[in-house]
């Protein structure tokens, strides 16, 4: 039974050793791997060439891509130890995407708003059964379909200002421990939080929504268990297949923005977590002193103390 037992954790150290060199030779790799994709970019970015489009679509969620990525953080967070300042351009800059993509399209609610006044005045009040916008070729829908669109509306808030929402102390919180914990030990709940939770959970989104999308984008429709040489193979039969299906007749059929809206939201957090990272290790380094340091928050004109910790 004891050499039962030394066996299994044997064989279970074998595995864990051999995770180990698989991780770090792709790190290795990825340095081949950026410098080949930028060197060659009409093999994966000339999309006149269907080859190139498949290669687009494997490499967007493929292992090559995640380490590329995993290694440009390494470095960035190698450096920003060195050199504080690199750091702190890295987060304001994350920050200030984040919040210049939030405010652009936090628009999209005024414009559901409106779009459903309009919407209930020309249905109930001037009982037409279509909407026209423009002159010379307007573009006329049904006024179902403009009804289902608002759901893109909400789609775009929900998905390109979760993270200007972040930035913004906006969402809600609900701790156990977080509020009764000193500065540095929130900082280090933050980086923990931001590398096992916010990261896993942006890559996995990833991952599916990417091929989720292009399944709805081209046929013959990728498959994330595909390998490269068998998407090369199906490219030879492949052609545009844009979806344009609705849930009703006259519905809405343009839920293929949904499908790429979700690869975006998974983009954005995974950025924000890198940045939340970064500004969660300065201020531990730094102190408390440091804590909402170059942050741009929104003020509704509360005064100076909206602006209380910016620096």
């Amino acid at each position: 039974m004891q050499d039962e037992n030394t066996a299994s954790f044997g064989s279970a150290l074998g595995v864990i050793w051999d995770g180990v060199i698989w991780v770090f030779q792709n790190i290795l790799m990825s340095f081949q791997n950026f410098a080949y994709a930028v060197t060659h970019t009409s093999e994966w970015l000339d999309w006149t060439n269907k080859e190139s489009i498949m290669r687009f679509v494997y490499y967007g969620g493929s292992v090559e891509f995640f380490f590329v990525i995993f290694t440009t953080f390494l470095v960035f967070l190698i450096i920003g130890i060195v050199n504080n300042r690199f750091m702190w351009g890295c987060v304001r800059g994350l920050e200030g995407f984040a919040n210049g993509i939030g405010r652009f399209f936090a628009w999209a609610g005024l414009l559901m708003v409106l779009q459903q006044i309009i919407i209930i005045f020309i249905q109930r009040v001037f009982t037409r059964p279509d909407i026209v916008i423009g002159f010379g070729i307007p573009l006329q829908f049904d006024i179902s379909w403009f009804a289902e669109e608002l759901k893109l509306y909400n789609a775009l808030v929900v998905a390109l200002c979760v993270t200007y929402t972040f930035v913004q102390g906006g969402h809600v919180r609900v701790d156990l421990i977080y509020s009764a914990v000193s500065f540095r030990a929130k900082r280090v709940i933050d980086m923990v939080g931001s590398m096992l939770f916010m990261v896993p959970s942006a890559v996995l989104i990833w991952m599916y929504g990417w091929f989720f999308m292009w399944r709805h984008l081209i046929v013959p429709k990728p498959s994330a268990s595909d390998q490269l040489d068998r998407l090369l193979a199906k490219s030879r039969a492949l052609r545009w297949n844009v979806e344009t299906i609705g849930f009703s007749p006259n519905g809405f059929t343009a839920y293929f923005i949904f499908k790429i809206l979700l690869v975006a939201f998974a983009g954005l957090v995974f950025l924000q977590a890198v940045s939340f990272f970064f500004r969660s290790y300065l201020e531990f380094k730094e102190g408390p002193e440091s804590e909402g340091k170059y942050l741009d928050r929104d003020s509704l004109g509360e005064g100076e103390e909206a602006y209380e910790g910016v620096h």
